[in-house]
């Protein structure tokens, strides 16, 4: 099952590809490294950081509780694991969302400015765009200083 939803979404992304392609003229594709930007652009690195570390220090607090009540029934400790995961869960969905709208934002500028139909997050290991793509990865994380 795994594997025939792997093929379907490689058709469909050919498809749209092909169609961007044979569209109106050609469509015009900017691209990021994704991992650069989070490394290099001050805005997203902070959020990053600062989410590590609210995540590290609601792990450190729920660890404190389970220490602090040793002799806390199974139902307690379960009740104390799962909202601990819902807190560590909303740091996660916070921060991603923060740094998400920050990104959108500078793509959004970037795209205008640049006439770009699409942008697309290119991996070095599986790249999405191969040729006739422009990297936008600078203007990106010089949108984000």
């Amino acid at each position: 099952m795994m594997k025939a939803n792997k093929k379907a979404l490689l058709v469909i992304s050919a498809l749209m590809t092909a169609a961007l392609m044979g569209g109106c003229g050609q469509a015009k594709i900017g691209y990021i490294d994704a991992e650069r930007v989070i490394k290099e652009a001050p805005q997203i690195k902070a959020l990053d950081e600062e989410g590590s570390q609210k995540y590290q220090e609601a792990v450190q607090e729920a660890e404190q509780k389970l220490k602090e009540n040793p002799n806390m029934s199974q139902e307690e400790a379960q009740k104390a694991q799962m909202d601990a995961q819902r807190k560590l869960q909303g740091i996660n969905q916070s921060y991603a969302l923060q740094m998400r709208q920050k990104l959108d934002v500078a793509l959004g500028e970037i795209s205008r400015d640049e006439k770009l139909d699409a942008v697309v997050q290119n991996v070095p290991e599986q790249p999405v765009a191969v040729s006739g793509c422009i990297d936008i990865t600078e203007k990106t994380i010089e949108k984000l200083q």
